[in-house]
Formats: C-alpha cells, structure tokens, sequence
C-alpha cells in the first residue's frame, strides 16, 4: 500500500536519512511558529536561572516533528538526551534504571507515553514532581521501601494520543504543546532544505508538487522525496521538476489531492457498501482489511482534516465532497445519510 511505503516503513537507510535530514536547532526549523516561539522562550529562561527546563508534553499526529523538537530542547539546553519509549518500559525496574542514570540537567524523551504500564506510570509521579523515586527492596515480610534522591532532570513526552493520558499524569506537564498539521509552503520550505542536504537538484514546481501531496506531513513529505528521486535518477535526469514528481507520484498511486490508494478505498467502502454511512469503523476495517487502530490514527485524520469524511456518534459519514472527489454516490439513503 502506499500509505505504508511512504509513512511507515523505512529501510535502515532511509532510517539514517531521515535523522540526517532532522533539523539540528530552532533557527532550522520549519513551521510550528507559536509552538517553536514558546519553546524558544521556555529554553532561553531556564538557561538565564540555570535551571533544567520544565517537563515538556508534545502531541499530534505521527511525522510533524515531536521527536526532532526534543533533540532540539536538549541541544539548546546543552543536555544529554536520553530516549525510549512507552511500550519499552514494561516495568518498574526499567524505569528505575533510566532514572537513577541521569545526570543534573538531562532531557528524557519517552514517545508513545500514552502506552506506559500504569503500575510504571505511578513510579513517574513522584520522579516528575519531587525528583525522588520510591522503589521496593526485596519481597514478603523483609520487604521494604527506600526513597532515592533524583538529579533535577526534564521529561519530554510525546503522544500521538493524549486523550489517552491520565489526568494525574497529565497535570504534572506544566508545557503541553499540540504541533498541527503543516501548511503547503511550509512543506516546500522543508522539501527545499531536505533537496539539498540529499544534493538533489529540485525546482519550485518539483518540490511545490510533491509538498501538496504530503498531507500536512514533513515525514511524509521526506519520504516522498525520496522515492521522487530514485524515479528521477532511473527515469529522467536526476532532476526533479514538477513534470517528474507528478509522474512519480502517479505511479505511487497518489493523486493531485493526496488521495492514496487506501484513502479511496475507505471512502469508496463507505460510498458504495454503506451507502454513504454512517458506518463504524470495525466494519469498514473488515471491509478494506485493515486493523482499525491504523484507520483511525494514520488514514482519517487526513481524510476528516480534508472535508472527505465525518466522525458522527452513529459512525463515519462519507461527506459531498468526499463524494465528489470519487466521483461516486450513495447506492441507498445517500442523500439522508449526508446530512
């Protein structure tokens, strides 16, 4: 599928460019103007108290650039950054050992922090907010509790979820910052820098093409420029101009309004086998053979961000536009089922 070409899987070289292709500072990086504002002013105080920064939530969909940010903080606050992950981290032990191992001023970035244990979870609480950590010695009656002194360090969480964090948990943020999807020009802005870091030659037209078929995504937007130019170099010149991409692109089955193959089936599932809907998200799993999870977290919110699609209480609803995008119409009740 393309989708999964282009957003999910990446060969280990495409893993080593798209580091190489992250911005290093906050000078480099590209949209996000308020977010990166805020946080520009978070680092530039703490330096002046020399203090650590305060804990830090970023959330947003997948590929709008959480991850960089945290490089970027714990670089602008001169820090060692230590990374993992919510699923990693399946005990408290774990967690422990990161935390014991941190130096004054360090940065720890968990991603997916929605998908923390929540036995692990209640060990973050008192790290956050007293930097002390109780842990438990042995078991039985010999058990017993010993508080640590922790080093003041920063958290960085990053949730493709957070309705999915608890309150508790939540609350001991004092940043929390949302990235939204990217604008078109900003996205050319980043594929022009990325065509140069890659040496590609790229006109306005190649990277303004490929910019608006990346649905509001730098991941997305690097990762079609990859694949753009190896079309490039087999197929033409080497030189990506707006003729070129809009070939390549075609042949990844992406169209002018990137629109994937798997978007046009779901709006087609919904159109023409449920008449429009309204339709819950397990059948249109089913019916596409996808799992559910991956619709709702990598396929809709391009699709409702773009007026094709609606979440109702009784399902999701395939909008006129999305309707007329296809080219199709409701085969029973489409018209009720519109409004």
């Amino acid at each position: 599928m393309a989708e999964r070409l282009i957003s999910e899987v990446l060969t280990p070289p495409d893993a080593a460019l798209d580091h190489a292709l992250r911005p290093g500072a906050f000078a480099e990086f590209t949209g996000q103007a308020k977010v990166r504002e805020r946080l520009e002013i978070a680092v530039a105080a703490a330096r002046q108290r020399g203090e650590a920064l305060d804990h830090i939530l970023l959330s947003g969909p997948p590929g709008l650039g959480k991850t960089t940010l945290a490089h970027i903080l714990a670089r602008a606050m001169g820090a060692n950054l230590r990374t993992t992950s919510g699923p990693t981290i399946e005990k408290a032990a774990d967690l422990a050992g990161l935390l014991t191992n941190l130096e004054a001023g360090d940065v720890l970035f968990i991603d997916e922090i929605h998908r923390l244990q929540k036995t692990v979870e209640e060990y973050l609480y008192p790290a956050m907010e007293d930097f002390k950590l109780d842990i438990i010695i042995d078991t039985g009656p010999n058990a017993r509790s010993v508080r640590l002194n922790l080093p003041r360090f920063t958290l960085i969480g990053a949730t493709t979820r957070a309705g999915l964090l608890t309150s508790p948990l939540l609350s001991r943020f004092p940043v929390r910052e949302r990235l939204d999807y990217y604008a078109t020009l900003h996205l050319q802005s980043i594929l022009t820098r990325s065509a140069g870091l890659l040496r590609v030659e790229m006109d306005e037209e190649g990277a303004l093409e490929i910019a608006r078929r990346s649905r509001g995504t730098p991941r997305i937007a690097n990762n079609l420029l990859r694949r753009v130019r190896d079309y490039a170099q087999v197929k033409g010149d080497g030189r990506i101009t707006g003729e070129v991409a809009d070939r390549a692109l075609a042949m990844l089955e992406i169209d002018r309004h990137g629109l994937d193959e798997m978007d046009k089936r779901i709006l087609e599932t919904i159109i023409v086998k449920f008449g429009g809907g309204p339709v819950g998200v397990n059948s249109i799993a089913v019916a596409v053979g996808e799992e559910p999870d991956t619709l709702e977290e990598v396929y809709e919110p391009y699709l409702i961000m773009e007026g094709y699609l609606n979440r109702t209480p009784q399902g999701r609803v395939a909008t006129e536009l999305g309707c007329a995008r296809l080219g199709l119409k409701p085969t029973r009740g489409g018209q009720d089922s519109l409004l």
